[in-house]
């Protein structure tokens, strides 16, 4: 069995960071809420207690009797992790004076400690904290201080337990990574074997145990997620997968006849489903986001399931689920309040009454981009934006017409042209544009215009759940504005998107 590091998540906005750094480190993680979490075995290397928003001293805030894990493997607790250690032992957790957070440089008291080995005295850290552990039992030692927090990290004598009250986890902890290099690598014993190979061969031997000589069908997005699950499940069993590739009639300029031919060269099975035109009459003067999300996620359901119903004896639906979609739905509070109905078409399995079978669902994004460049696919899937199962449906806020589609179509292309051409486009996490349901003066030649704006949206993030706004040159949104203006019928203006993940949400639907 897979050697692993289980992280337990007490709500930390950092949470998924810290098994983000734990995987670059080749070794495997699982994140898991602290209150059910499966019990250490052979597997389990070692264990690393997150953050909260919460503070260890209120009542009802989350905790975790350690019993199960302390002295057994070793363990890691980051802020409140390490406040709540502490505290269990006899330690005393104060609120600070004033909230602790940003920047702080590490004296680090125990250069040989095996957690702190190789890290420079003066490091600089991340500080994000609203309590701080005063003293500590006579059990523990401190191995590190800042300026202005004596227990800035403790071992357990005799034990493999270790606290730190700051986050190695992000990039302002300069020397974060070599840290939890220390505990992953050589406290943990992990050997940092967990590679996109060893997760090819791993995968495709575990799909070809579970599915046999069963038939396996899927719907193909021509995105990232579903392409690289697709060719994982057909290495396993080649021609008993069935591929459904559906064109809802919100698909980007060109898109259904350029991903079949993409497919085609991939040696996948597809099929091609031109169901455009009962996807736009179901969307007729629909304008709530949510229920066309609804609209298309059920018209995909009916769609999918006459086409599956074609293929004979299938026993399994394949999805490309990816690792934060699992993570969202089981959350510290209970399943997350609305994942957006298009994260997967949620009820196609039991409709359908197959079982479900997810390649990548232990896989963050840019992990699923490498097992795909490992299988040797072409950059053109894997460097895909992500685009959403609603297309360009919840990208026209407003009710959705053919004229409206082919209209945002045409920007949309000549958006994203312009950043292939400018060697921009692989620069940034996701672009797009967004057809707005406003109008506004103009003046073409010698005429007044009252014609439709258009948004123009670029985001820079790693693994889509937050997001920055991309700083594209002026010089290249002047002139994809004025080519948009120009070749668009229907458009004189065009506005940039400069919001951010939070507060704002990349799509605007």
């Amino acid at each position: 069995m897979e050697e692993c590091i289980l992280i337990l998540d007490f709500g930390s906005q950092y949470t998924q960071l810290i098994a983000r750094r734990v995987r670059e480190l080749n070794v495997y993680c699982e994140i898991h809420p602290f209150h059910h979490y499966p019990s250490p075995s052979g597997n389990i290397r070692g264990v690393i207690l997150s953050g909260s928003p919460f503070s260890v001293r209120d009542e009802g805030s989350p905790a975790l009797d350690l019993t199960a894990l302390k002295g057994r493997v070793p363990l890691l607790g980051v802020c409140y992790g390490a406040q709540m250690i502490a505290l269990q032992a006899g330690g005393d957790v104060m609120a600070s004076s004033s909230r602790e957070y940003g920047r702080a440089h590490l004296s680090v008291k125990a250069i040989e400690n095996p957690l702190l080995r190789h890290v420079m005295q003066d490091s600089q850290v991340w500080m994000s904290h609203g309590d701080t552990i005063r003293s500590v039992p006579a059990s523990f030692e401190i191995i590190a201080s800042t300026a202005g927090v004596e227990v800035a990290a403790y071992q357990v004598k005799g034990e493999q337990t270790y606290g730190i009250q700051f986050h190695p986890e992000v990039y302002h902890s300069s020397e974060g990574m070599k840290l939890l290099k220390n505990f992953v690598v050589d406290i943990c014993g992990c050997s940092q074997q967990w590679t996109p190979a060893s997760f090819i061969e791993t995968s495709v031997k575990e799909l070809k145990e579970k599915l046999g000589n069963d038939k396996v069908v899927m719907g193909l997005s021509g995105g990232v997620d579903s392409s690289v699950a697709a060719t994982l499940i057909q290495q396993a069993i080649g021609p008993n997968l069935h591929c459904i590739f559906i064109d809802n009639g919100l698909l980007r300029r060109n898109e259904f006849q350029d991903v079949l031919q993409s497919y085609k060269s991939m040696d996948l099975n597809v099929h091609g489903v031109d169901a455009s035109a009962e996807f736009l009459d179901a969307l007729r003067n629909v304008i709530d986001p949510e229920q066309k999300r609804k609209i298309i996620g059920r018209k995909f359901i009916e769609v999918f399931d006459r086409e599956a119903h074609r293929i004979q004896e299938v026993k399994w639906l394949g999805q490309g689920t990816i690792y934060p979609d699992v993570i969202e739905s089981v959350s510290v509070k209970g399943p997350s309040a609305t994942i957006k109905s298009h994260h997967n078409v949620g009820g196609l399995p039991e409709y359908m009454h197959l079982k479900v079978v997810e390649p990548l669902n232990t896989l963050f994004k840019d992990e699923v981009r490498r097992v795909g460049r490992a299988l040797k696919m072409k950059p053109e899937i894997l460097n895909r934006h992500p685009f959403p199962g609603p297309g360009l449906g919840i990208r026209i806020l407003s009710d959705v017409s053919r004229e409206k589609v082919q209209l945002l179509q045409e920007v949309d292309y000549l958006y994203i042209n312009a950043l292939k051409n400018s060697a921009l486009y692989d620069e940034v996490w996701q672009a797009f544009a967004v057809l707005l349901p406003v109008q506004s003066v103009g003046v073409m030649g010698d005429e007044r215009t009252y014609e439709n704006t258009v948004v123009l949206r670029a985001v820079t993030s790693v693994d889509g759940m937050t997001a920055d706004w991309a700083r594209l040159p002026h010089d290249f949104l002047a002139s994809v504005s004025n080519e948009i203006i120009n070749k668009v019928k229907g458009v004189n203006r065009v506005v940039y998107d400069i919001s951010s993940k939070p507060p704002a949400t990349i799509e605007w639907e």
